[in-house]
């Protein structure tokens, strides 16, 4: 899945064409991102990031998503 979240986005969300697996991102100061993982209808929070610019966002987003796809 590719990311291209701006650190400057408050939210985005992303969803896999093949595995229909969905991911949320929220956050309210542009530092700390708040990320869920599931389906559209259905998700749970895996984690936080904290990020300072566009490039560490999306990288740390691929790496958690990617920890919760069993390493993939």
């Amino acid at each position: 899945m590719k990311f291209n979240m701006s650190i400057e986005d408050n939210f985005a969300s992303f969803i896999d064409d093949k595995s229909g697996v969905a991911v949320f991102v929220d956050s309210f100061d542009n530092e700390e991102f708040e990320v869920r993982i599931g389906t559209v209808t259905e998700s749970q929070k895996t984690g936080s990031i904290t990020a300072t610019t566009t490039k560490e966002l999306n990288e740390k987003l691929e790496a958690l998503y990617r920890k919760h796809q069993g390493g993939r």
